[in-house]
């Protein structure tokens, strides 16, 4: 009996500790579990990571397409802009409603403007990513293998000559803009002050000597009033005039008018006037360049006036040709085999217009405030000026932006 009650004794002894052992092993299997779920967390973490980038990817996408869209729009593409409305709602349907419209993918828009502090930053950054060899800063490196001279090996003054030649006569900062996404040497090269000096020295003349209040001749340039030279202003005026009675005086005939008005601005201070009833699709391309042979357009010259209200102010004479003058007169006259050819009298008109901008563009808005006729008689040199009552029939300029007016470059900067 002893023998058995130790025999029992034993086996519920080794019962328990085979059963603590196997709670010990289990337990332990669960401890290391947490390993691996700790490792499917970082897997969960990493592929929501990943789709919040693909989400953001898509936003910037669909974001580009809807800014474009309004682009066209605005520019009456309204088929090509229902296009892009439709592909970016495709991406991501509320984007109308996730838009920034504090940002513009346009140069001249208004808002685009880097901080100062952040071009700083990026300057020094892209400055110390550079590197030196032979203690003269290397503008680029190729990125593959060439056996032809690369743009790198080009001393940096060359090189910052051929960005005034990229940036012209015309001052196509836009161009430059666009060359300085090349790579970070090229963006450093762009942001050189004396290129932006001298684009603020070709607008504004010795008006421009401080810097103050900007706080680099970059943000002058984007930030202070001035007329665009890369595009001309359009101005359209529509009205109804009345017809004649008709014979039996039963009905009178109404008369819908339509005509257009251009302004063209040139770097050099130049302008270009014309008051044509042709559509702009027929009428810009010929306004290309200063010595167009447009029939009965007048040229001049324009200076900007920035008054004590803070407001700008562009202020335009022009007149005929000299040719058109001489033509004309030769036209009206019955004598003029007899008579030189000499008009008596000299015919100036007199524009003054108000800068402002309007929608997501900068300066693309020109409001009528003067306008009047100068005529000189050579014989007394008396002038009579007829100053213009401004009415309805002057309706506002709106800046169009023309590429083949930038597409080529006669003089650098």
């Amino acid at each position: 009996l002893g023998i058995c009650t130790q025999n029992t004794f034993i086996t519920t002894f080794l019962s328990r500790v085979e059963l603590n052992v196997f709670r010990a092993q289990w337990m332990s299997e669960l401890k290391p579990s947490s390993g691996p779920s700790g490792g499917n967390r970082g897997v969960l973490s990493r592929a929501a990571d990943l789709r919040r980038k693909q989400e953001l990817a898509r936003e910037e996408k669909a974001r580009e397409l809807f800014l474009k869209a309004v682009a066209e729009e605005e520019n009456g593409a309204v088929y090509e802009a229902i296009k892009y409305y439709r592909r970016a709602m495709q991406i991501v349907p509320d984007i109308e409603f996730k838009i920034n419209y504090s940002r513009s993918p346009d140069p001249d828009g208004g808002n685009e403007n880097d901080m100062d502090g952040e071009i700083e930053d990026l300057l020094a950054y892209f400055h110390q990513q550079l590197t030196l060899q032979d203690n003269s800063l290397k503008i680029c490196v190729p990125e593959v293998e060439v056996t032809q001279m690369h743009i790198s090996a080009l001393p940096p003054e060359v090189l910052m000559y051929v960005f005034r030649w990229v940036v012209s006569s015309d001052l196509d900062l836009r161009a430059l803009e666009q060359l300085s996404l090349v790579c970070r040497g090229f963006y450093i090269c762009a942001r050189d002050p004396e290129i932006w000096h001298s684009a603020c020295l070709k607008v504004w003349g010795r008006s421009c000597t401080k810097l103050l209040p900007f706080n680099s001749w970059r943000e002058m340039f984007l930030q202070r009033p001035r007329v665009r030279f890369d595009g001309v202003y359009i101005s359209k005026t529509t009205y109804i005039r009345q017809g004649e009675e008709s014979l039996d005086g039963f009905y009178r005939a109404w008369h819908q008018v339509e005509y257009y008005r251009y302004l063209r601005f040139f770097p050099d201070g130049q302008v270009m006037m014309l008051t044509t009833p042709e559509d702009p699709l027929v009428t810009v391309p010929r306004l290309r360049s200063r010595n167009t042979r447009v029939e009965s357009i007048m040229c001049g010259h324009f200076r900007l006036l920035q008054d004590t209200d803070n407001q700008t102010k562009v202020f335009v004479v022009v007149s005929k040709r000299k040719d058109e003058k001489v033509a004309e007169y030769q036209r009206n006259s019955r004598f003029c085999r007899r008579n030189p050819a000499v008009p008596e009298t000299e015919h100036s008109f007199h524009v003054g217009l108000q800068l402002s901008s309007g929608g997501r563009q900068s300066f693309n808005k020109l409001n009528w405030i003067h306008h009047s006729c100068h005529i000189t008689y050579r014989s007394t040199g008396e002038t009579v000026v007829t100053a213009f009552d401004l009415d309805q029939m002057y309706a506002s300029f709106y800046f169009a932006r023309v590429k083949s007016y930038t597409a080529f470059s006669e003089r650098p900067l």
